[in-house]
């Protein structure tokens, strides 16, 4: 490897180990074993390099996720077992990508301040919708159409921020896929029709 990846490899270490925010110059340089000034001459600033190596992060950790998620599910499972079994593959996802969650959580008040940021979450967000959907309604990617990903998968979407968020905050506490399971039963024999 040359300077520039391994300056993006050490950025990368620091922000499962340190965060975003607590990772200074010097530890990605301690870190890449590169200069500190190679950080200006590849990236201009350490803030760009950050940015650059947790969009390559998150973007290493939504393809390690998508093919976790993309093993087979039984085709006989009911609704209710395919949610579950979805629910164990992300929850253990969590838990062995603890520091990169919160290295992303971590950006989010960041947002007004580095534009690239929110487009690079938009984006992720606006596919993210579409995949949820595709899984959880068993249908090809590229059948979602617009209303179906801002509809179902916005849903799944915003049932997956919380339930990382409640692992980030209080793991033991955090519900497990049995517990997020149940709560949809209960949820849909409530409004089941008489």
């Amino acid at each position: 490897m040359g300077n520039r990846e391994d300056l993006l490899a050490g950025a990368k270490r620091c922000l499962r180990e340190k965060g975003y925010a607590r990772t200074t110059a010097r530890d990605i340089a301690t870190a890449s074993g590169v200069s500190l000034a190679a950080i200006g001459y590849h990236f201009g600033s350490k803030d760009a390099l950050m940015n650059q190596a947790l969009f390559e992060a998150i973007g290493e950790w939504g393809d390690e996720l998508r093919a976790v998620l993309d093993t087979e599910i039984s085709p006989d499972a009911s609704t209710l077992e395919r949610f579950g079994t979805i629910w164990t593959r992300l929850i253990d996802f969590f838990q062995r990508h603890r520091s990169l969650m919160a290295a992303s959580f971590e950006v989010f008040p960041l947002i007004e301040q580095f534009p690239e940021f929110r487009a690079f979450y938009g984006e992720a967000i606006r596919h993210a919708r579409t995949g949820m959907a595709s899984l959880f309604l068993q249908v090809a990617e590229d059948t979602i159409d617009e209303r179906t990903a801002r509809t179902a998968g916005s849903i799944y979407y915003a049932l997956l921020v919380g339930v990382m968020a409640q692992w980030m905050v209080d793991p033991a506490g955090a519900p497990t896929a049995e517990e997020l399971t149940e709560g949809l039963r209960t949820l849909l024999a409530d409004h089941a029709p008489a």
